[in-house]
């Protein structure tokens, strides 16, 4: 695109160089035409010369400014990494998939199978690596990266056709699956934190299979899989918006939301150093915001917000406050559920009490409902006991005792209600991105 701006504007500024050329050889040939011209010149209205005048100004300002970059627009070429030969590598648009909207997880799907297969294909050429380790790439991806609810992902697609409909923009088969491999950088995303966060919490079940630093030819090379899932997260964002004016923002919003998430991380895994009285309701609640709430809810809002074009920062405020109480409701019902859901329900093994998590349903009991004697059994249990024990079904026993379910569903409504009240204060992302993302998680049982 610069170097079509750059050539246009030569052979315009040739041609009228050119022009004037012949202007002045007519006036050094013939003294008259001076005279000629000027008697011409003074024939002419005012306001046609005045229109005359402001397009010669327009036409030099044009000129101006078709040769430098557009602002925003990052550099197309990075010397330093264009190595070897045919790097940065580039997805044509006319090989993306057809993508139908009513098929949405389908055709979600099938992108997922095109950046895998764009990912192998390069790693031989660009990364000089043997056949068995693209296989284990090719293994490791299709095991982690798939097999979810994709709720996520699928928001970032649903998110952008509300938003291009609100604001009038044309809705193609590409930029449907422009949304939808923005949608899968949000699964990796996830995918890569749930690798480390299952071998650090000795997590045993992931979407109904085993960890995969379980597998025995794994174990400890899982950590290296999930900082590979991470990185490959921004060979797609390169290799599909590289030469887009709004790649600069998707990195930066996605290296912003990794590190938010990270910090959340830290908070989470840090209570395993803290007493159980440190377990507050505060705590959670700024454990769940940076953990799951940037990256879950406000990540694929924002990211078509900004393909989309929306620059207004009160507008990503106003987003992001709305989407929090989602965020954090939600987290509160994955609390509820790893205590009282059914593996069948959840894909998963709940291990909260035996991993002295920092939840909803204990930092309430903890501090707000259990009598002292209560407190006494959380103290010699909570995080000392393994799941389906004695011990775990106590805990589980005591919550239900403390009317803890009956209270999550008072936080339940509360939270609906506190959303609502927010409805229409937002401009130009439409209400029905939020719906959507309410449709999904109230009342959810899994």
């Amino acid at each position: 695109l610069a170097a079509r701006r750059a050539r246009l504007s030569m052979v315009l500024t040739v041609v009228l160089g050119a022009l004037a050329a012949v202007l002045a050889g007519v006036i050094f040939q013939d003294g008259q035409a001076v005279d000629v011209i000027m008697s011409s010149v003074a024939k002419i209205s005012p306001p046609t010369l005045y229109a005359m005048a402001a397009l010669a100004a327009v036409l030099v300002l044009f000129l101006l400014t078709l040769g430098a970059p557009a602002k925003g627009t990052p550099s197309l070429r990075c010397p330093a990494t264009e190595w070897p030969s045919g790097k940065p590598a580039r997805t044509s648009p006319s090989s993306y998939p057809s993508y139908d909207v009513n098929a949405p997880k389908e055709s979600f799907l099938k992108v997922n199978d095109m950046l895998i297969e764009e990912i192998c294909a390069e790693l031989p050429w660009a990364y000089e690596l043997p056949p068995n380790e693209v296989q284990w790439v090719r293994d490791m991806l299709q095991y982690n990266v798939c097999g979810g609810k994709m709720n996520r992902g699928l928001m970032v697609v649903e998110c952008g056709k509300e938003i291009f409909k609100a604001t009038g923009k044309r809705l193609t088969n590409e930029a449907l699956v422009k949304f939808a491999v923005l949608g899968w950088c949000v699964e990796w995303l996830q995918a890569w934190l749930l690798v480390a966060d299952d071998f650090m919490d000795d997590s045993q079940t992931r979407r109904g299979q085993m960890c995969w630093y379980l597998q025995p030819h794994v174990k400890k090379i899982a950590l290296n899989d999930a900082f590979t899932i991470e990185m490959l997260v921004y060979k797609i964002l390169k290799r599909h918006f590289g030469d887009e004016p709004h790649y600069l923002q998707l990195v930066d919003l996605m290296l912003e939301t990794t590190f938010q998430t990270e910090c959340g991380q830290l908070l989470d895994t840090l209570c395993m150093n803290l007493t159980l009285n440190d377990f507050t309701i505060d705590r959670w609640t700024l454990i769940v915001k940076y953990k799951t709430a940037f990256y879950s809810f406000y990540l694929p809002v924002a990211m078509g917000m900004t393909v989309a074009g929306i620059t207004d920062r009160a507008e990503y405020d106003k987003a992001r406050e709305i989407l929090m109480i989602m965020g954090i409701y939600f987290q509160a019902q994955d609390d509820y559920l790893d205590c009282f859901g059914t593996h069948e329900q959840i894909g998963k093994i709940g291990t909260d009490i035996q991993d002295k998590k920092c939840g909803w349903l204990f930092a309430h009991a903890y501090h707000t409902l259990c009598s002292p004697e209560q407190k006494k059994l959380l103290d010699k249990s909570y995080g000392k006991c393994k799941v389906n024990t004695p011990e775990e079904k106590s805990i589980k026993d005591l919550y239900t005792s403390i009317k803890l379910p009956e209270l999550y569903a008072k936080y339940e409504q509360n939270s609906y209600d506190e959303i609502m009240k927010l409805k229409g204060s937002t401009k130009q992302v439409p209400w029905s991105v939020f719906e959507i993302f309410l449709g999904k998680i109230y009342k959810r049982t899994k």
